[in-house]
């Protein structure tokens, strides 16, 4: 029986008026998959340390309006979550991806937290999930979907939240993807994979940013940098 993607992929050859693909042409795509070329590396992202990646990492994300904050170990993380909603005058409800990474982190230490786990939902201003991986080259935070990792709570709220690892922090795009890939490895890849550098933006009003216009108004980062941070 075919498959969705073989089906797609048989009707487009029929509107070509394409037969099917050939022994030899069918091959071309398969290793092009298997054996892919790296794209052009940055050199500002080469020459640097894992601690020079996470000082680039933050930079090129304040540059785009994100926040963030770096705390220096995971007992930490739960209290700058709630100081930062504080210091914005947000409410102390959040929505929380039922990510296992996530508790990690001493929520029962912040008990005026009032905490729901699972998908964001309409009313929901507040959302708090982690990261797969985050890019130093740009400042942008790369998130996969998967049933602990609902796509809806990187779009929804008004303030999205994440909380990342040290060792989460690469330079280039090409290493993000490079770890996609070989924690795949016999698995189909996620459903979606979200590339968010700050928070939503658009110029199309009078030709003035606005924030806000197809997702969350404020993007903020916890850093997790301590020695437990690869950990947690």
């Amino acid at each position: 029986m075919m498959d969705a993607r073989s089906q797609i992929l048989d009707g487009i050859r029929k509107s070509l008026k394409r037969g099917p693909l050939g022994e030899s042409a069918a091959t071309v795509p398969a290793n092009r998959l298997a054996h892919h070329a790296p794209g052009l590396i940055p050199a500002r992202t080469t020459a640097l340390d894992a601690a020079g990646l996470r000082d680039l990492f933050v930079q090129m994300a304040e540059e785009v309006q994100t926040t963030v904050t770096r705390v220096s170990d995971a007992a930490a993380v739960p209290g700058a979550v709630a100081d930062y909603l504080a210091n914005h005058n947000l409410p102390a409800e959040i929505t929380m991806a039922p990510d296992p990474a996530l508790d990690a982190y001493p929520w029962v230490e912040r008990p005026l937290l009032r905490i729901r786990r699972g998908r964001a939902e309409d009313l929901d201003q507040v959302s708090v999930t982690g990261a797969f991986a985050a890019i130093a080259e740009t400042g942008t935070l790369m998130l996969t979907s998967g049933a602990d990792r609902p796509t809806t709570l990187n779009l929804m709220p008004d303030t999205h939240v994440v909380v990342l690892r040290a060792d989460q922090v690469v330079g280039p795009y090409e290493t993000a993807w490079a770890r996609l890939r070989g924690e795949q490895v016999g698995n189909a890849m996620p459903r979606t994979v979200n590339f968010i550098t700050g928070p939503s933006r658009t110029g199309d009003i009078e030709q003035r940013i606005q924030l806000g216009a197809h997702g969350p108004r404020r993007l903020h980062i916890v850093l997790v940098e301590g020695p437990d941070a690869k950990t947690a």
